[in-house]
Parts: C-alpha cells; sequence; structure tokens
C-alpha cells in the first residue's frame, strides 16, 4: 500500500477524519501517523485524553496489518491492549505501527505513540499492541464455522 492509497484508506474513516488523523509514511507491514494536538482532544487534566491516543494506535496497527493482509480481506481489531507511560503533551502525536507476525488468519502488530515538540524532541507516551482479525469483505466468503 503507498502513501496516496493509505491516504484514501484513512478518508474513508469518518471518525479519523474528525479526529486529524495523517497517514505520513507507509511500507509494507509498517504505518507512520500524526494526530496534531488541539484543545479538543485534551481531557480535564489538560493532556491529551487516552482514548485519542489509544484510537491513533489501533487504527495504525490495523493499517499496517492491512498492508500485509490477503486480497479481499479486512484486518479489524480482536483485541488492542494500550500502556500509558506519559501525560500526552506537545504539538502533534506521531504513531509508529508495525506487524510482528502476519498470519492467514490473525496478525500481530504492536505500536509506539510519541509526543512531538515544535523543535522535534519527542517523547514516548504509550504503547500498544494489538491481535488483528483478517475476515473476508464479503461475508459470503468467509468458511471459517463458528
Amino acid at each position: 500500500m503507498d502513501l496516496a492509497t493509505l491516504r484514501h484508506f484513512f478518508a474513508a474513516s469518518p471518525f479519523l477524519r474528525e479526529l486529524g488523523v495523517q497517514p505520513t509514511a507507509a511500507a509494507p507491514g509498517r504505518v507512520t501517523t500524526l494526530l496534531p494536538v488541539t484543545e479538543r482532544l485534551f481531557q480535564h487534566t489538560g493532556q491529551v485524553h487516552a482514548g485519542a491516543m489509544a484510537t491513533l494506535a489501533d487504527h495504525s496497527m490495523g493499517t499496517a496489518a492491512q498492508t500485509l493482509a490477503p486480497d479481499g480481506h479486512w484486518a479489524l481489531t480482536a483485541e488492542l491492549k494500550t500502556s500509558q507511560l506519559r501525560p500526552g503533551r506537545g504539538e502533534r502525536l506521531v504513531c509508529e505501527a508495525w506487524v510482528v507476525k502476519a498470519g492467514r488468519r490473525l496478525s500481530f502488530t504492536e505500536a509506539e505513540v510519541w509526543a512531538e515538540q515544535a523543535d522535534g524532541r519527542r517523547v514516548l507516551v504509550m504503547k500498544a499492541s494489538a491481535t488483528m482479525a483478517l475476515v473476508p469483505q464479503d461475508p459470503e466468503q468467509d468458511t471459517a464455522t463458528p
């Protein structure tokens, strides 16, 4: 998946458009995204809400898995774990996501979310991992038994 395709993929998600998430790099099994920090993302303590950071990591990991998914399949989150390490404060959040192991039915992914200052200094604020289920885009094609 090239960067132009990745941008189209992100633009197709109303929630990601609403948040302002932007893909910035793509390679097979790897995706980098950016989220400008604005006040609307803050919780009452003046830092970015953990839910916004988790969403950034989740969609980035799912997209990394999507770059390796078989044609005609979606990578959908089956399990998600996040660990917030520090408050999300800065000019932007940068998420680097990658596939640890790609499989036929499941892919295991990880991500790091960094708070980046205007001068380029970065601080790791969240680690995440997710299991992505690879499901047919056409449910009629799913031959798995329940």
